[in-house]
C-alpha cells in the first residue's frame, strides 16, 4: 500500500481534559482526526477543534453511535481512505503507538489489527478488575466458540477500510468493538494483535466507571457473543 490514506475517530464525551493532548499527540502521517463529539457538554468539541481535529456532533449518546457517525462521514467524502484507526479520547492509550498498529497492514501481513493492552505494558490500576475479567471472559468464549486468538477487546485498533465497511456494523453502545471482532472471525478477515501501552485515563470512565456502565457492556458484548455462536 503506497501512501495510504489513514484517517483516525476518536468517540468523546467530555473529555476536555485529554482531548487535546490525544489530538496533538498523533503521528502526522494520519490525513485526518475526526473527533465525535457524543453530546458533551464541556470545552471537548471547541478544544478538540482548536488541537486539528474535525469536530462531528452526534447527540445521541453510545460509543457505537459516535463510530457510526464518523464511518457515515468518511463515506460522503471525495477521497478514498485505505486504513481507520479507532482511539478513545481519554488519553490511556499512546497516540504515537498508532504506527504500530498500521505496520501490519501495510505490510499486507493483516486486514485488521487490535491493540492489546498487555498486562506488562500497563500502568498500574490502569484497568479495572471488571475490565480485566471481562475482556478474559470475552476473549475466552471467543476461543471456545470460534478458535479466535484475540486478548483483548481493547478499543485502540486499525482497520482497512474496505474490510470495515463490508462489516456493516450495527452495534449503537458498547457492542461496537466485539462486534468488529466477531464480523471479522465470521468473515475470515486475517487479524493480528499488537502490544500496545495503556495507562490510567485522564478523569472517570462512562463504562467501567459505573455499576450501570459495567452491566449494560457485559450484558451486550455476551450478548453479540452468544448470538453469533448460535447462528455459526
Amino acid at each position: 500500500m503506497i501512501s495510504p490514506i489513514i484517517k483516525v475517530i476518536i468517540p468523546a464525551y467530555n473529555e476536555a481534559g485529554s482531548i487535546g493532548k490525544v489530538v496533538s499527540e498523533i503521528p502526522g502521517i494520519v490525513h485526518e482526526i475526526i473527533v465525535v463529539n457524543n453530546g458533551s457538554t464541556d470545552e471537548t468539541p471547541s478544544i478538540a477543534h482548536k488541537a486539528g481535529a474535525t469536530v462531528l456532533y452526534q447527540p445521541k449518546k453510545g460509543y457505537g453511535y459516535a463510530c457510526l457517525k464518523g464511518l457515515d462521514y468518511l463515506e460522503d467524502l471525495p477521497e478514498k481512505t485505505d486504513i481507520v484507526v479507532f482511539l478513545d479520547g481519554d488519553y490511556s492509550d499512546y497516540p504515537e503507538d498508532l504506527l504500530l498498529l498500521i505496520e501490519p497492514i501495510l505490510n499486507k501481513q493483516a486486514d485488521f489489527v487490535v491493540g492489546a493492552r498487555v498486562k506488562k505494558l500497563r500502568e498500574k490500576h490502569s484497568m479495572t478488575p471488571q475490565q480485566v475479567f471481562g475482556n478474559w471472559l470475552a476473549t475466552t468464549l471467543m476461543k471456545l466458540f470460534f478458535k479466535a486468538h484475540f486478548t483483548d477487546l481493547g478499543p485502540f485498533r486499525a482497520i482497512q477500510y474496505k474490510t470495515l465497511k463490508s462489516f456493516a456494523m450495527t452495534d449503537k453502545t458498547y457492542g461496537w468493538t466485539i462486534e468488529m471482532q466477531l464480523k471479522a472471525l465470521r468473515n475470515k478477515v486475517s487479524y493480528t494483535e499488537i502490544p500496545v501501552r495503556y495507562k490510567k485515563r485522564i478523569g472517570v470512565s462512562k463504562v467501567s466507571g459505573t455499576v450501570k456502565g459495567t452491566i449494560f457492556a457485559a450484558t451486550k458484548i455476551l450478548g453479540w457473543i452468544f448470538k453469533h455462536s448460535l447462528s455459526k
